[in-house]
């Protein structure tokens, strides 16, 4: 029976358990003390959310989604980067692996849940269990059988007025969770400005060192993003406007590594982007004796620095400060 104009059609709970259960596919995952929702790239432990970056977080709904099977890194870029995607593909899919073990306190050595194949790609071990999705209860009583042209237009109305909610919720989500969520700060590639081309491989590792002892100093005060493609443009392409507003990011680190006579000079420089305004600039001065260890020190250095800063209100800095040692 069609409803008058204006009116909403009643809608039998029979026809909208069943229309529940045969149109939502869960994808919702568990293993070991882990739920992982691969729909909101959500991961949990016991209950509490565990930080997870964008990009691990699809990396790791690929790997459960097809748990026991080996993916490979081809794979992995065509889901998580795109089909056209090459340029720093490998250290990008390293950077996430990385970060899903760190996250599930997964040792490569013995792993519990992600096993690396040599040559091939990856492998997620451990048993999966898809969490159903809960269909409402039956009611003790149902209502009298309904046309199929009446259970279609019930239907159809049940999802119009399903969608026209989740779009109004997903918006007062978004505008709540933007006024409240940590923010994001961009760690943009060090310049190599030594003139050695030997030099590029330290600077990118020590970036790559940079990111993650921010991310492991953030405590929740902001969010860390060090893999998206803009950040490792060459220098004369960047765009901080661009970075801004394609990362949503409020901060981004910027720096260079310099020649001075024996040693090398890194520079790092915390920026807020809404105004370019320093923040706060580090300075080091070292002899490339040991490579690891000085990207060890000047990350550990860098990131102590700049999370102080981070975590003392930096929306009212006026000016920069300078560190050197």
């Amino acid at each position: 029976m069609l409803c008058a104009v204006g009116e909403h059609p009643f809608v039998p709970p029979r026809i909208v358990r069943q229309w529940l259960a045969d149109h939502m596919d869960s994808r919702r995952f568990r293993f070991g003390l882990f739920e992982f929702d691969a729909a909101i790239f959500e991961l949990r432990l016991e209950g509490a959310l565990v930080r997870l970056q964008s990009q691990p977080a699809q990396v790791l709904a690929c790997l459960v989604e097809r748990a026991d099977q080996v993916v490979s890194r081809d794979d992995l870029r065509k889901a998580v980067w795109g089909e056209e995607t090459f340029v720093d593909f490998e250290r990008g899919l390293n950077f996430c692996i990385s970060q899903i073990r760190s996250a599930l306190k997964d040792d490569p050595a013995n792993p519990t849940y992600i096993r690396t194949v040599p040559k091939s790609g990856y492998q997620f071990i451990a048993p999966v269990q898809r969490i159903p999705t809960q269909a409402p209860e039956s009611p003790k009583k149902e209502a009298a059988p309904y046309s199929p042209f009446t259970v279609r237009i019930a239907a159809l109305a049940f999802l119009s007025i399903a969608l026209v909610t989740l779009a109004f919720l997903t918006y007062r989500f978004r505008s709540v969770q933007s006024a409240t969520q940590p923010p994001f700060l961009a760690v943009v590639r060090l310049d190599n400005e030594t003139g050695d081309p030997g030099i590029t491989s330290f600077s990118d590792a020590l970036t790559d060192n940079i990111v993650e002892q921010l991310t492991s100093q953030s405590s929740g005060r902001y969010r860390v993003i060090g893999n998206a493609q803009i950040l490792r443009l060459p220098r004369e392409q960047r765009d901080l406007k661009a970075i801004a507003s394609s990362l949503h990011a409020g901060y981004v680190v910027l720096g260079q590594v310099q020649s001075n006579g024996a040693q090398v000079r890194i520079l790092a420089h915390l920026i807020r982007l809404s105004d370019q305004t320093h923040i706060w600039v580090v300075r080091m001065d070292r002899p490339v004796t040991d490579k690891l260890g000085l990207e060890s020190e000047a990350a550990h250095k860098i990131a102590a620095e700049f999370s102080a800063r981070m975590s003392t209100d930096p929306d009212r800095a006026a000016s920069f400060s300078f560190a050197n040692n």
